[in-house]
């Protein structure tokens, strides 16, 4: 595994044998915020692992490694980091294909895998349903933080860390389940203690912080399905919400109107 220092000194690992020393993997800036801050504060000396093979396409990659680079150096965040295998997140991830949106009460376009470097459009000749789609996620999901945490754990082992944890738990949007289940498979592989703290209470906290910095936020978890599956969403919620809309507006124009007999009657 390389090793790249992007932001900073390398942390001491030997400096101060009684500091509890911490690798956070850190999917992007605006999720690191918070988790930063309470680790700081339960006194962890904290440097962060940027390990994210699996961010489409290579413009975005860039968009929020800047950004968590900007956010690191203003907080004197040590960051570390592997070299991103896009290939191994292809051949162990990106073998689960997609897209698979998870919209309720409706026929969810079955994933087709695509090519590497595709934009994993949907074939939406095939039909499966929502629970269907959602198993296949998790599953996709699964190996995606399997691959990253266990990079990260090496890194953590090669470094002389004793802690790792992870950023990921704070977004409402993941599988925190497995997000834990697969952390600590990673730490206990390596001989570190895995630190399973659930964030995403602190999430709206998280989104206000990182819009008061002016952090550049995405709209997708990172992979080529994963934005066709946001878009896919999306627009399912904005259909539904346009016929709310229309459905009130029937109603009320169907309401029958009091008379003002009636309207004076009823006081």
């Amino acid at each position: 595994m390389q090793l790249h220092n992007m932001a900073g000194k390398l942390m001491d690992t030997n400096k101060n044998p009684n500091t509890k020393k911490l690798l956070l993997h850190s999917c992007c800036a605006p999720c690191s915020i918070v988790p930063l801050d309470v680790f700081r504060h339960d006194g962890f000396e904290v440097a962060a692992a940027y390990i994210n093979p699996n961010i489409y396409p290579d413009e975005e990659y860039q968009k929020r490694l800047d950004t968590f680079l900007a956010y690191a150096d203003a907080c004197e965040l040590p960051v570390l980091a592997s070299s991103n295998d896009f290939e191994a997140w292809e051949e162990q991830v990106g073998c689960f294909g997609g897209p698979y949106p998870l919209i309720e009460g409706t026929k969810g376009a079955a994933g087709s895998q695509g090519s590497a470097g595709s934009k994993g459009s949907a074939d939406y000749g095939d039909t499966t349903d929502y629970k269907d789609n959602l198993c296949a996620r998790r599953k996709r999901c699964r190996a995606c933080c399997r691959l990253r945490f266990e990079q990260a754990a090496l890194l953590a082992k090669e470094q002389g860390f004793e802690y790792l944890a992870t950023t990921l738990t704070i977004s409402p949007y993941q599988f925190t389940e497995i997000i834990f289940e697969e952390l600590e498979a990673a730490a206990h592989k390596y001989g570190l203690t895995p630190l399973c703290v659930d964030f995403k209470e602190q999430y709206p906290r998280a989104t206000l912080r990182s819009k008061e910095l002016g952090m550049y936020r995405q709209n997708y978890c990172g992979c080529r399905f994963s934005q066709e599956e946001a878009r896919l969403e999306r627009e399912a919620r904005k259909k539904e919400q346009k016929e709310a809309q229309k459905e009130a507006r029937l109603q009320t124009r169907q309401k029958p109107q009091l008379s003002e007999q009636q309207q004076g009657s009823s006081c």
